[in-house]
């Protein structure tokens, strides 16, 4: 089938083909995916993938009240276990992170009326005819992450929170000749 051409290898095209520009409003897939971008900053998104499994069962599959809950110990825990990304600021901000999501969670009912909000509850149809097109961030993006700095979250920069639009589906960049690009648009 043809792909998004930065779709290459078993794992990247089942993520593209089951999962990228899919519209999700799952508490737990978004608060997962929060922690997933932000651990990914400055490296490569196959890195990620490659630790995502093992991301979910050391996280105890991204409950955000467990992970909200834990202590110094379980930290150090996590920044001696090689199957994640072994990085203390990014190990605190997941904690961090699930704090202030708990916090949003209690003010907008959910997390995902919050986030969604930015793009006015539905997902926004991009007609890209190259990967070349695709942005690095947006306007919407700076604004959710200058929303999401104010209330408390870390590694949630413009560009991550663009990749993160992306892969809960908030935004559908997959190019025009895509399968997945129509698939997407249409589960809007």
């Amino acid at each position: 089938m043809p792909r998004c051409e930065w779709a290459k290898g078993e794992i990247y095209e089942q993520y593209h083909d089951e999962e990228w520009g899919v519209p999700s409003r799952d508490e737990r897939h978004l608060f997962e995916m929060l922690i997933l971008e932000g651990a990914q900053a400055g490296l490569s998104w196959i890195t990620i993938l490659n630790k995502r499994e093992h991301y979910r069962k050391v996280y105890d599959n991204f409950d955000v009240k467990k992970v909200a809950r834990y202590t110094e110990a379980k930290q150090k825990k996590l920044l001696a276990d090689p199957g994640i990304v072994r990085n203390r600021l990014k190990v605190a901000a997941s904690v961090q992170n699930a704090k202030a999501f708990l916090a949003v969670q209690d003010e907008f009912g959910s997390f995902a009326d919050y986030v969604w909000a930015f793009v006015d509850h539905k997902p926004i149809q991009n007609r890209f005819k190259s990967l070349s097109e695709v942005p690095a961030k947006t306007d919407i993006s700076d604004s959710l992450s200058k929303d999401l700095k104010k209330r408390g979250f870390k590694f949630v920069g413009s560009t991550i929170m663009y990749a993160f639009m992306q892969s809960v589906g908030m935004v559908n960049d997959h190019v025009i000749d895509c399968p997945r690009h129509r698939a997407c648009a249409e589960l809007g």
